[in-house]
């Protein structure tokens, strides 16, 4: 793996990581069109870990509310929130391995992302014309939603962050509480993805991981070069999207999905160039 690559691959990590338009699903769609495959490497795993760094600096002074206190409703609401997705992920893990590698589903879940994001501006638009809710009123129900709703995010394709935030939109939270949560929410999910994927790392054979890696072509530099860049780049994401969110709509991210989606479909079914 080239130097370009590995940036260009931290940043597209780090910018789809939490723009609500699927970091695997564009990790899935550009594999396809540069056959490029990082998933299940080292490569793959430091990449999470540096977008997991930038969550923690944007937001270090939520999470160092939450360490100060432990025992709190949004501790509970985190906990709550994190579940659906474990679960979701070991009941159906072989499938997604393969989802994930074929890319067979992915325009559906492009699609499914899309309507996400134009059902929580729609129901947004209704809760707020009522009353925002604030930080202080979110109850366990709220988080078991949006929890849920990072259950389905488990697809490639479907984004996490859109997930999340239409979940939390939807339940008519306050817009800038909505993204400080998904996004706090992004840290249990990311770590214990990471924790996973290097233990697996760590269990397989020396011999053959050190094969798989030289075989790939990834060297320490490009690992080192794509970490930091997916960091960077994603501590811009999430300040930009805290913004976005708080001051704008999602209606550009429903577009983009939902034009993908189709494009992607197109070539599945039609053209076959890439998949």
């Amino acid at each position: 793996m080239s130097i370009f690559e590995a940036i260009f691959l931290g940043v597209v990590q780090g910018l789809t990581e939490f723009l609500p338009i699927s970091s695997s699903g564009h990790l899935v769609l550009f594999r396809q069109l540069f056959g490029i495959d990082v998933e299940g490497t080292l490569f793959d795993t430091m990449l999470h870990m540096g977008t997991l760094v930038a969550v923690f600096v944007v937001l270090r002074k939520d999470i160092w509310e939450i360490l100060k206190k432990i025992i709190q409703p949004t501790t509970l609401f985190l906990i709550i929130g994190t579940i659906p997705a474990v679960i979701a992920a070991l009941a159906f893990r072989g499938w997604l391995n393969t989802a994930f590698e074929t890319g067979n589903y992915i325009g559906f879940a492009f699609l499914g992302t899309s309507a996400l994001l134009v059902a929580a501006e729609l129901l947004s638009k209704r809760a707020v014309a009522q009353s925002p809710r604030k930080p202080g009123e979110m109850n366990w129900l709220d988080a078991l939603i949006i929890g849920l709703c990072q259950a389905v995010a488990v697809i490639p394709g479907v984004s996490r962050s859109g997930a999340t935030l239409s979940g939390a939109l939807s339940r008519g939270l306050n817009r800038d509480f909505a993204a400080r949560f998904s996004f706090m929410l992004s840290i249990p999910i990311i770590l214990g993805a990471t924790v996973f994927h290097s233990l697996e790392l760590v269990g397989a054979d020396e011999v053959a991981s050190a094969a798989d890696v030289a075989g790939a072509g990834i060297g320490p530099l490009a690992i080192v070069v794509g970490t930091i860049t997916a960091g960077i780049v994603g501590f811009f994401a999430v300040r930009l999207m805290l913004k976005i969110v708080r001051e704008k709509s999602l209606w550009g991210f429903a577009i983009y999905t939902g034009i993908l989606g189709l494009l992607v479909l197109i070539d599945q079914f039609f053209v076959g160039l890439f998949f």
